[in-house]
């Protein structure tokens, strides 16, 4: 049996989690957030209306649905006025917070939500930066409550991070991480800390392409050339952490302390697991153990593996290394 879905706010957010999930055959109700008059809430509609059709004819063009699957699609999809909040909110059994990134904006929504959601329903916010542990107190079961940060686009990117609070009931976070994965996304559990994971990654990385401008090292052009096909080449294929462990901790920590020489900055320098690591020999692949344990796998075939990620990888790109030579 289908999920009804719930997304409050009718913004980019709300309407890409609307697709992903009616794309799956989920009924999902777009609750707009807005007090508005009903000459505004008529230029809504028409806006919603041209957005998901423009973005449900994009994912056609891609192969991604048909002609006949559009219309199937979008009428899983309804738009409702805030006024009818008391009304609709009840049938919905997850139910999304997707209002604007402020405190004020976020209260108001959750207050809304608890004052007419089922005492069953599963409430999520959608946050990108505010602890689930700050919002937490805007709901009124908040044992029912966590958050899930999606990342967008969100009907297509497969990642959702979800952030249970304090009190969050672990069967809660599991349901929510089934329906997840029921619909293809790869939900990940984090506790709940500034940044999550891949915003606080990502972070960093941004900022240290910045620099390298400010510094005058590469043209945009080429520091963009060389994320695509160095950095996010090789982690389109291995997780990080899984990088580490591919070439070694200790490689990782002595790079580390020769770019804290270098730079004099101390942004550079290797955390203290790192260090633990090596004392402790999980240095890695050679070891059979890093951050994570290669003791009963069979590494030459993982090795191989993926390696052939990388030639898939290649091929995509149309980047596979020139032939020649040969007679």
């Amino acid at each position: 049996m289908s999920a009804h879905i719930g997304a409050v706010g009718a913004g980019r957010m709300g309407r890409g989690m609307a697709i992903a999930f009616a794309y799956a055959g989920h009924p999902v109700t777009l609750l707009d957030a807005k007090k508005r008059d009903a000459a505004d809430y008529a230029r809504l509609q028409v806006d919603v209306d041209a957005d998901l059709a423009a973005t449900l004819g994009m994912m056609a063009s891609l192969g991604l649905l048909t002609g006949d699957e559009i219309a199937q699609v979008r009428a899983r999809i309804s738009l409702v006025a805030l006024n009818e909040a008391a009304a609709q909110l009840p049938a919905m059994d997850v139910i999304f917070e997707g209002v604007p990134e402020t405190m004020a904006a976020k209260e108001e929504a959750l207050k809304l939500i608890s004052a007419h959601a089922r005492k069953d329903t599963i409430i999520a916010s959608t946050t990108s930066t505010i602890l689930s542990d700050d919002l937490a107190q805007y709901v009124a079961r908040p044992e029912r409550f966590l958050n899930a940060h999606w990342l967008n686009p969100a009907f297509l990117v497969p990642l959702v991070e979800l952030s249970p609070c304090a009190v969050t009931q672990p069967d809660v976070t599991e349901a929510l991480k089934a329906l997840l994965e029921a619909i293809g996304k790869v939900p990940v559990v984090c506790t709940a800390s500034p940044g999550y994971i891949v915003p606080r990654i990502q972070m960093l990385a941004m900022n240290e392409a910045a620099r390298l401008i400010e510094e005058g090292v590469a043209s945009a052009e080429d520091i963009d050339k060389a994320t695509k096909y160095g950095f996010g080449f090789r982690f389109a294929v291995l997780g990080l952490l899984e990088f580490i462990d591919w070439g070694g901790g200790d490689i990782l920590f002595h790079a580390s302390n020769y770019m804290q020489g270098a730079t004099g900055q101390d942004r550079f320098a290797a955390p203290d697991i790192i260090q633990r690591n090596m004392q402790n020999g999980r240095t890695g692949l050679r070891e059979g153990q890093g951050f994570l344990s290669y003791d009963d796998m069979d590494v030459p075939a993982y090795q191989r593996d993926r390696l052939g990620a990388f030639v898939a990888m290649l091929r995509h790109l149309d980047k596979m290394p020139v032939k020649g030579g040969f007679d």
